[in-house]
């Protein structure tokens, strides 16, 4: 049996498992596995300005793509700055797997140079953490850990590398197989429980589909659109289930939640049966847990066992894959008779339809609408705030378009790497990163990364010159009381100040004069008139990335609201 260094098996693996792009950051624990990766020419390795970016980036090529994301750091910060972005793909189940560089086993303990025990640091927001402490077991090691990311409900794994396991000579042997007690994810469907949801949905006088990100997970959106057209029941989604259903389906009611369309979240409070499928109930989507689906029989669809009845008790829970619960049920559904309440339903929505109050002839809504009119075939990243709530409203979504977003985190500093990471793992595609001033400084660095890369990727900045949704809560519920949201605050300032006087200092960034200091293209808009030629010229800038600075007003909302704590059917539809 041939004897190789850890590196080389771990570079043999990599290729094994399919891996055609890294995210990497060298330090001193991973030199030697990075000089295995220069002498091979199978993966491409990306070298981001920052290890949370670079978590990101692997994030948005896996939601993206559907592969396995991989990135690779070395131990102690390089591990620590891993963290937000290992939490914010464990939220929103996307398959990772992360590579941390660590000191030799000999010094484990002893507070040795960049000694951090990230293993631990990550236990509670990964799937899986695990140091290598045998070079015997690496190759065991590194194919359960692409098994356990990619399997049942995904999510991010993460693997500690020694850096004296990984010169080690060891066998050159990588695993064809996976066995592993305790872990045997099933996704198949029990046909009895899934003929007692069936049942239950043929008598139901007010069904609805709730529909959460599951679903995209599983690839199952034209498995879903089959069964709404063969059943004629209406459907709401998450804000992670949106795009599982063409937006402009004639079914398709909108968002349901804090900021979720009128008719959607009226929709879940008077509904006899709430028929869900791959969603976790999130306080976000639920409100008031007592008032939440008040009169009505719960079915539950779910691969993560775990997650049913945690925290909305159910009637009919099924533990399976979207997927394959959904192409079961359609050999036994039949159409349903919705005449009514769906009129009810768009009667709802006809009264109190999404729109957008604003002081300002500029709004994030007519960017929006704009990217609906013109890029119907791209990916769309945001970052949080404000503008990510717009862009689950307003945005257009059909079957060859993708929205990818923090949801069960709410990272900010996630949008602009995640589209990065998305554009790489898709070339051809159009990519629009949406942002805000806030949102964007936390990781502007990636410009550079985007530079180097020649990546072509367009960000729409909404600029309105404070921390959005923090200053909306304020505005609503806090009588006004705007602590710490200005962006453009200066020490001159005065303490207790809206942020709205003509005599406010100006806004630092430059983020034009910012992007052509990295080598990318900025624009200002400051008009609706303006819109159309600045997308015109990023779509010409295919070299690299280009930032389209919108300014909008910061007393825009995103409207409905409901408060925390109240129950759904008590929105703010007004200010």
């Amino acid at each position: 049996m041939q004897q190789i260094r850890g590196t080389s098996l771990l570079v043999k693996a990599l290729q094994e498992e399919g891996v055609d792009t890294l995210f990497g950051y060298p330090g001193g624990l991973v030199t030697d596995i990075f000089d295995e990766l220069y002498h091979q020419d199978d993966i491409k390795v990306v070298l981001p300005r920052h290890e949370q970016a670079l978590v990101h980036e692997a994030d948005g090529y896996a939601r993206s793509t559907g592969k396995v994301g991989v990135c690779l750091v070395t131990g102690g910060p390089g591990a620590a700055n891993m963290v937000t972005g290992i939490a914010t793909a464990y939220y929103d189940s996307v398959p990772l797997v992360c590579l941390s560089g660590q000191v030799a086993s000999s010094l484990i303990g002893d507070d040795a140079f960049q000694e951090a025990d990230i293993v631990g640091i990550t236990r509670n927001i990964c799937k899986h953490g695990v140091i290598v402490n045998d070079r015997k077991n690496l190759g065991r090691i590194l194919k359960e850990a692409f098994y356990i990311a990619r399997t049942g409900k995904p999510g991010p794994v993460l693997v500690d590398l020694p850096k004296n396991v990984m010169v080690e000579l060891g066998s050159d042997e990588y695993p064809d197989k996976v066995n592993i007690r305790g872990y045997k994810p099933s996704t198949k469907v029990h046909i009895g429980q899934l003929k007692k949801a069936v049942d239950l949905l043929n008598t139901s006088q007010k069904p609805i589909f709730l529909i959460g990100g599951g679903v995209n997970i599983a690839g199952a959106q034209a498995e879903l659109t089959k069964l709404v057209e063969l059943t004629k029941i209406p459907v709401v989604t998450t804000m992670m289930g949106k795009g599982s259903i063409d937006t402009k389906h004639p079914y398709y009611l909108g968002n349901v939640g804090m900021h979720g369309s009128y008719a959607a979240n009226m929709a879940v409070t008077e509904c006899d049966l709430l028929f869900s499928i791959g969603t976790r109930f999130s306080d976000r989507v639920t409100s008031k847990i007592s008032e939440f689906a008040r009169n009505a029989k719960i079915v539950h669809i779910d691969i993560d066992s775990a997650a049913i009845s945690k925290n909305i008790k159910v009637d009919i829970p099924i533990v399976a894959d979207a997927k394959e619960a959904i192409t079961a049920m359609l050999n036994y559904v039949n159409e349903h008779e919705t005449g009514e309440w769906l009129k009810q339903l768009l009667s709802w929505q006809g009264a109190h339809p999404l729109t957008m109050q604003s002081n300002n002839g500029l709004t994030a809504k007519k960017v929006i609408d704009h990217i609906n009119e013109t890029c119907q075939d791209a990916i769309v990243v945001t970052d949080v705030g404000q503008h990510q709530m717009w862009t689950i409203q307003f945005l257009e979504l059909n079957r060859n378009m993708q929205l990818l977003t923090s949801g069960g985190m709410g990272t900010m500093g996630y949008g602009f790497p995640a589209a990065l990471g998305a554009k790489l793992g898709n070339e051809h595609k159009t990519v629009i990163c949406i942002s805000g001033d806030g949102g964007m400084q936390m990781n502007i660095q990636e410009l550079a990364t985007a530079v180097a890369e020649e990546l072509p990727v367009i960000i729409c900045l909404f600029n309105n010159s404070s921390l959005g949704m923090v200053r909306q809560v304020q505005t609503l519920f806090f009588e006004k009381n705007y602590s710490s949201i200005c962006t453009r605050r200066r020490k001159s300032c005065p303490r207790k100040c809206s942020g709205t006087s003509d005599q406010c200092p100006p806004y630092s960034p430059d983020f034009v004069a910012l992007a052509k200091a990295y080598g990318a293209e900025g624009i200002r808009v400051t008009t609706e008139g303006e819109i159309g030629a600045a997308f015109d010229q990023a779509l010409k800038n295919t070299d690299g990335p280009t930032i389209i600075e919108f300014i909008i007003d910061k007393d825009d909302l995103v409207l409905p609201m409901v408060q925390g704590g109240k129950p759904l059917y008590e929105m703010i539809l007004e200010y």
